[in-house]
């Protein structure tokens, strides 16, 4: 089976190389990035997938860079939003199968209840906004998808762990945030859900966050006290964080769908953490 990856130089797109390399041969993996796909070429992306054939494209590129899509509008709509149409397009007229990753930030964020697939979006921001017309294009073009939303998303690159962490070494306090509240989630688990997804007809929207929930100042705590890091965090409101874009207050999703379908492999957020932390010091020797 053939696997074409958009963003094979992101987060997810490192894990999901790494796992599938894992399954010795079962895939023909080939790993795309800006470089070599621009998904917001039609006719480029026409030609690289009816060249390659893929049976399964995993779209990971995004415009991720929240506050900066507040400024860069255009930008944020041609990568978020039309490079999923591209991309939806061109697999239908190949027959792929279509993964594509969306975000929490589809939701308003103020309702104080996890999130399920069929509630309704209502997004804040020029990022979720961009992201949900995404959805929308690849429902539209592509019959056989999957769209994931995912949530507070942490594994090899930058990320809010790999951040505190280098914080800690010059500071003796931090000021973090807590009264956002999500579902760390690692991409680790949510490469597992995707594979073992994709090769499923269960066509659909889904939510794919690990388990639980905290506030950013929570997740913090919990990062220094299983590196046995001694330092003050100081818990501080939204209003107190200056940003561009509008973050949701509570983007917790339910995996209800997962959960019909058997399909819910998520580890709770803090197991999830812990594995990350003792693996990258295994193979690092520090993070």
């Amino acid at each position: 089976m053939k696997v074409l990856i958009t963003g094979g130089k992101g987060q997810l797109g490192i894990e999901l190389l790494r796992q599938l390399y894992e399954k010795e041969g079962a895939y023909k993996i080939m790993s795309t990035n800006h470089d070599t796909l621009d998904i917001t070429d039609l006719e480029k992306v026409k030609q690289v997938l009816l060249s390659k054939q893929p049976d399964i494209v995993i779209n990971c590129a995004a415009h991720t860079a929240v506050d900066r899509c507040e400024q860069d509008i255009e930008d944020a709509y041609r990568v978020n939003a039309l490079g999923a149409k591209h991309l939806a397009i061109a697999c239908e007229v190949i027959g792929a199968k279509l993964v594509h990753i969306s975000t929490d930030y589809v939701f308003e964020g103020n309702n104080p209840e996890p999130r399920r697939e069929d509630d309704k979006a209502a997004p804040q921001s020029i990022y979720g906004s961009s992201k949900l017309l995404g959805e929308e294009y690849v429902k539209t073009f592509c019959k056989k998808h999957f769209i994931l939303r995912i949530d507070w998303l942490y594994g090899e690159g930058n990320n809010f762990v790999k951040t505190m962490l280098k914080l800690a070494e010059t500071h003796k306090e931090l000021n973090v945030v807590d009264d956002q509240i999500g579902s760390p989630t690692s991409t680790k688990d949510l490469a597992g859900v995707i594979i073992a997804l994709m090769q499923t007809a269960y066509y659909g929207t889904y939510h794919a966050t690990c388990e639980g929930q905290c506030s950013w100042h929570d997740f913090a705590c919990m990062i220094f006290a299983l590196k046995h890091i001694d330092i003050k965090v100081n818990p501080i409101t939204s209003k107190e964080f200056v940003s561009l874009a509008k973050r949701p207050r509570f983007s917790v999703l339910d995996n209800f769908m997962l959960k019909l379908y058997g399909l819910n492999h998520f580890r709770h957020w803090e197991e999830a953490l812990r594995d990350y932390l003792e693996n990258e010091e295994a193979s690092s020797g520090e993070i």
